[in-house]
């Protein structure tokens, strides 16, 4: 039974919440595990009860000649609190491992997690089953986590194995132990350590995660080839993996409410929003009855094939856009849709649901504007949409999704929190709540335009002209059917390459060079602050209308200058990228056997340099000269009409 691996905790005022700051840890271990171990996608635990150590004796029953090893395992050592009892507190649970791809075919991998408070230590020991129900002991592989406090202001956290020499190994549900003591454990300390606690509810709350993990490794082996046809311009390895994971969220809480319901139908949906749409096309695979709107059609729109409704229309909150024939609506990042996402669907009908994942902060006409300065940003607008749901009426769930964004907090709606019969009565709650947030923000006058009413209205004789008392989203500005692009990409050539040209001489400028030897003018730096005091006002003017401004430009213009921390130099092409990413840029100056994908575009020091480009025409990646130019021979994705 030997000690592996310790390390000493952080002395003094750290470790104020020992010894309970290590049960919190090890509870997250326990409960999940995958933010440790990325080879699982969580674990249910069940069963947990308080023991003694008597019934500690009789769980361990089936471990025969192992029996008496075992509990001198669990409680030998010393106790870490005072006077070391020799009855113990026990805490029992037993925790079923869900790995991300199942490799274990039916059997179930297990442990059972003796936490014992009193000697501030926790041991797992893990089993398997079989689909029969027959289990069969794991002996090599038990571990103990130890806290121990050796002074007054000394605490430990210790790794024991029973069994180290015997130790088996796959990768998932058994790690190596190397990985217990190197990762496992100064995690555990780091956490026992902490007394931050999280705004936010745990990920999967309400799921089952064995379903979740389940439905999502179908359906990402079903859709992974999307990454490779992506036409959009957005990046198709974080857009397709979340849109995946967001359509597994909800057809496993679907699932879920048929099963709690007794309900055969699918749920059907209208995805308000639905930007790329492939939320909708993957839950309409899966057999869900329902469609998409946005305000804008996209490219990737004409690869779904008929079976996938998508509907280019601005929405605006009145009676026109209400959806009766609809069980769920779904807010996908819907921006400014977000906080009418739960009024629509209570206006809809009483059985209507409704799911929003909140991105970008908007009220009900126009930025939401912060009030809690003790909450953070994220956490206050959660706070705001949770207040609208109950407002519009509705039971209000809060959950974390497994997705690779930093805004993963979701709202769920599944049921009402009045009867039928007090219909009226909520609708003027409802009504109130609006004409609150409209006084607020001091929104006057007509409204937007509707473009018509939807498909499956209760209100088909509904006025849409904007002037309509039906209009009750009067003041909501809609987003523009052409989106603006904003990162100056779109700014005249000829004023850029004016400012390009300004800002270069200056740095140029700032050197002493006497002109004698090789030595190729690098210019000096300039923050973006002092560059900017160098352009006409007008120049700046046009600048502060484009996203980021006058950095955005500079960093646009990749070729002539580098940007780092506010602070503007001339770039040597002679020296490498520093950055990982731009390790394709690198490759660029390796012409030798590069197809036609360089020289594409004119090189600037070779134009306006005084000492011209300090690379040799077959060095640098630019056309030196108009002989040296070449045509793009980037080929075109080929766009297939359909797919799966």
């Amino acid at each position: 039974m030997p000690k592996l691996f310790d390390i000493q905790l952080f002395p003094g005022e750290c470790n104020k919440g020992l010894p309970d700051g290590l049960w919190s840890a090890v509870d997250v271990w326990i409960n999940k595990p995958h933010v440790v171990n990325k080879r699982l996608c969580g674990a249910k635990v069940t069963e947990v009860k308080d023991v003694d150590t008597e019934a500690v004796g009789c769980l361990l029953v089936d471990w025969t000649s192992h029996r008496d090893e075992l509990l001198s395992f669990l409680t030998g050592g010393p106790s870490s609190s005072a006077g070391g009892k020799e009855e113990s507190v026990w805490s029992s649970s037993e925790r079923t491992f869900i790995p991300k791809v199942n490799c274990y075919g039916s059997n179930l991998h297990k442990e059972i997690v003796l936490k014992d408070f009193d000697r501030q230590r926790v041991t797992f020991v893990p089993f398997e089953e079989d689909s029969e129900g027959h289990v069969s002991q794991k002996t090599d592989n038990i571990y103990q986590i130890r806290l121990f406090h050796q002074a007054c202001q000394e605490w430990f956290l210790e790794l024991h194995v029973l069994r180290p020499n015997e130790w088996f190994s796959d990768g998932v549900a058994y790690p190596k132990l190397p990985w217990l003591s190197r990762d496992l454990l100064p995690k555990l300390g780091r956490w026992a350590t902490e007394s931050r606690t999280s705004e936010f509810k745990s990920t999967l709350s309400l799921l089952p995660v064995e379903k979740y993990s389940l439905v999502y490794q179908q359906l990402k082996d079903q859709y992974r080839n999307m990454v490779k046809v992506w036409p959009e311009v957005t990046d198709p390895e974080k857009f397709v993996y979340e849109d995946v994971a967001i359509a597994t969220y909800l057809l496993v809480l679907w699932a879920e409410e048929r099963a709690e319901k007794d309900l055969t139908d699918k749920q059907s949906f209208v995805d308000l929003g639905c930007g790329n749409g492939l939320l909708v096309h993957i839950l309409c695979n899966e057999g869900h009855p329902g469609k998409g709107i946005d305000v804008r059609k996209r490219k990737i729109w004409d690869m779904y094939g008929p079976q996938t409704i998508l509907e280019e229309k601005a929405i605006t909150p009145g009676d026109g856009f209400l959806f009766p024939a609809a069980d769920w609506l779904i807010g996908n990042h819907s921006d400014e849709l977000t906080p009418w996402i739960p009024i629509i669907a209570a206006r809809s009908s009483y059985t209507c649901r409704y799911f929003v994942l909140p991105c970008c902060f908007f009220d009900f006409y126009g930025k939401y504007q912060r009030r809690q300065c003790k909450k953070s940003q994220y956490k206050e607008y959660i706070d705001f949409i949770t207040e609208v749901s109950q407002a519009s009426g509705f039971n209000t769930d809060e959950d974390c999704l497994r997705i690779p964004s930093t805004k993963r907090v979701c709202l769920v709606g599944k049921s009402r929190n009045y009867e039928l019969s007090k219909e009226a009565k909520a609708e003027d709650q409802r009504a109130r709540y609006i004409q609150s947030r409209q006084t607020l923000s001091g929104t006057q006058g007509q409204g937007s335009n509707v473009e018509g009413d939807v498909g499956g209205s209760r209100h088909d004789d509904a006025v849409t002209d904007g002037t309509s008392a039906n209009n009750w989203g009067v003041g909501f500005q809609p987003r523009d059917r052409v989106e603006i692009v904003r990162n100056c990409a779109s700014l005249p050539r000829d004023f850029i390459d004016a400012v390009v040209l300004q800002v270069a001489n200056a740095l140029l400028g700032l050197t002493t060079d006497d002109g004698e030897g090789d030595s190729w003018n690098q210019g000096g730096s300039l923050s973006v602050r002092e560059v900017a005091e160098l352009l006409q006002q007008d120049t700046l003017q046009v600048l502060k209308k484009e996203c980021g401004g006058l950095q955005t430009l500079l960093k646009n213009n990749h070729q002539v200058f580098r940007v780092e921390g506010g602070t503007v130099y001339i770039r040597d092409w002679r020296l490498p990228l520093k950055k990982k990413s731009n390790a394709r840029a690198n490759a660029k100056r390796k012409i030798s056997g590069c197809p036609g994908a360089l020289k594409t575009r004119c090189c600037w020091f070779h134009s306006h340099h005084p000492q011209g480009c300090p690379l040799q025409a077959q060095e640098c990646a630019f056309a030196h000269g108009a002989d040296d130019l070449q045509p793009s021979t980037k080929p075109l994705k080929k766009m297939k009409n359909s797919f799966l």
